[in-house]
């Protein structure tokens, strides 16, 4: 039965490293995206402004974009969502070491996508935050980062200001969390994965217990490497 499980593992492994990212990003690159696919929404709508042209109402959507947080990762390096990573696609999930019940299993999906983009690493960065950041100090993310084998480049643990980082989920991320005050519940924390694009846009959530919600994550990460938004762009 173990040699089963991990031969599956291994397979699904391999279907993410060879497949979904390359053929998403190859489909676009030949086919590009007007029109030919839907690319990922976007999320959270910070205002709808409208104007009449000729006599024809036009709309112009707002969306919200992602405000900065700093925090300390497994190896000691201060982090800054907007500065430190200014440009990268982002990949978030909420977890904490002594979690027995769901992390493992999203540490091991995310470690999966992380597998994906091993050719791609330069566009995506993978950040996993501690919603109990008063025990998950730098050694002990260190540690746990070392268990799962990860590259220490791209995929961050993340440690901070407790209340900072239950704002951040709730007021930027817009996911259901505690407020962070010590109180019995507040190591409750959402399964979702977020997807980031490079402009700060929140482009996806995610069930990051579902293996075939996680490969269309994968998928639209991929869509995101080569997307212009001419708007951003201007503004660049």
């Amino acid at each position: 039965m173990a040699n089963k499980i991990n031969l599956k593992s291994i397979l699904i492994g391999g279907f993410f490293s060879a497949f979904v990212p390359l053929g998403a990003f190859l489909f676009l690159k030949y086919k590009g995206h007007d029109g030919h696919i839907k690319l990922p929404k976007t999320y959270g709508i910070d205002r709808i402004d409208s104007q009449q042209v000729e006599g024809n109402m036009r709309y112009d959507t707002t969306y919200h974009t992602v405000g900065d947080i700093t925090l300390i990762n497994q190896v000691g390096d201060t982090v800054s969502l907007n500065e430190t990573l200014k440009g990268k696609i982002l990949m978030v999930n909420f977890f904490f070491t002594s979690c027995a019940t769901i992390c493992p299993e999203l540490s091991k999906n995310m470690k999966l996508l992380n597998r994906a983009y091993r050719k791609n690493d330069t566009a995506i960065r993978f950040l996993s935050i501690s919603v109990d950041p008063e025990t998950d100090s730098v050694a002990r993310l260190r540690q746990y980062a070392d268990k799962l084998g990860v590259n220490h480049d791209k995929w961050f643990f993340l440690t901070g200001n407790k209340q900072e980082i239950y704002a951040f989920a709730r007021k930027e991320l817009f996911l259901d969390l505690p407020k962070g005050d010590g109180g019995k519940d507040d190591f409750i924390h959402p399964d979702q994965f977020v997807l980031i694009d490079k402009y700060r846009n929140i482009r996806g959530y995610y069930n990051g217990l579902d293996s075939n919600i996680v490969r269309l994550c994968a998928e639209d990460a991929a869509y995101l490497i080569v997307e212009k938004n001419a708007i951003h762009e201007k503004k660049r």
